[in-house]
């Protein structure tokens, strides 16, 4: 994993779903979210007007996401 470019831009958020690839950012203090993460804000931003239809593709999809995390997202994004 190289977090090279994220180490050398102040302010920089970095997408990550991998569980080490997180625990190594946190290490190195540096700001990150996930995928569901940048859905919710784009809809909180005007962006898209609903992560349901996206919720369902990704379920369709391998990318795991537990019950829980998905109505925690819902939640989030008003919906």
């Amino acid at each position: 994993m190289q977090f090279t470019l994220a180490l050398e831009t102040p302010d920089s958020t970095l997408i990550l779903d991998d569980y080490k690839a997180r625990r190594i950012a946190e290490k190195l203090n540096l700001s990150y979210t996930g995928t569901i993460g940048v859905i919710i804000k784009s809809k909180l931003m005007g962006i898209i007007p609903s992560i349901k239809p996206i919720l369902g593709k990704i379920r369709k999809t391998d990318f795991r996401i537990s019950v829980e995390i998905e109505l925690q997202a819902l939640n989030e994004a008003n919906e």
